[in-house]
């Protein structure tokens, strides 16, 4: 069994403990997760506070809900960021425009440039992220599954409650769009 499958079958015995009330397992599945759950939402969100509200409300629900999850084709990790999607689109319907409070965190490394060249990144880092902003919401949340949170089609199929033909043709779109916008500062 290599290592991937070993995890597998860690993670749903952890599942099948939390389904029985185990506190352990609950705690060790949401430590397992909350990192990956809250980054999505501060993505999603824009700003801290809201992030950290809905992460939480996404760590209820798993505790309200897990008895009811099945294995079927997609792991409890797709199955919590569909939980994470949905109450940020709600947060979205709510507050109509996503207004960041904040820049997203820089990467880890970032710190041993010169000021050239972190002037000159954070330029690129900004028009960047404006392009990736002038996608839609759709778009948006599939380079972010995809990219950042390196989750296959199908499970970000999934997460968004889409086909996954249509995961790939936003993908294809949302590239192509971002391709466009670099090719016009160029």
């Amino acid at each position: 069994m290599g290592d991937e499958a070993t995890r597998a079958a860690q993670v749903r015995r952890l599942v099948e403990r939390a389904q029985k009330g185990d506190r352990e397992a609950l705690e060790e599945l949401y430590l397992m997760h909350f990192d990956r759950i809250y980054s999505y939402l501060q993505m999603s969100v824009g700003n801290r506070h809201d992030a950290e509200d809905l992460t939480n409300q996404t760590f209820v629900k798993m505790l309200e809900s897990i008895e009811r999850f099945e294995w079927r084709k997609v792991p409890i990790s797709a199955w919590l960021f569909r939980i994470a999607h949905n109450l940020a689109m709600d947060h979205f319907r709510a507050h109509r425009r996503w207004q960041p409070e904040e820049e997203p965190p820089e990467p880890p490394g970032s710190e041993q440039r010169s000021a050239e060249e972190e002037a000159l990144h954070s330029i690129g880092r900004q028009s960047m992220l404006e392009m990736i902003e002038g996608l839609s919401i759709d778009q948006q949340q599939v380079l972010t599954l995809k990219f950042v949170f390196n989750f296959p089609n199908a499970d970000v199929a999934t997460i968004l409650g889409k086909t996954d033909g249509a995961i790939k043709s936003l993908q294809h779109r949302a590239l192509a769009s971002l391709q466009r916008e670099l090719a016009k500062t160029a």
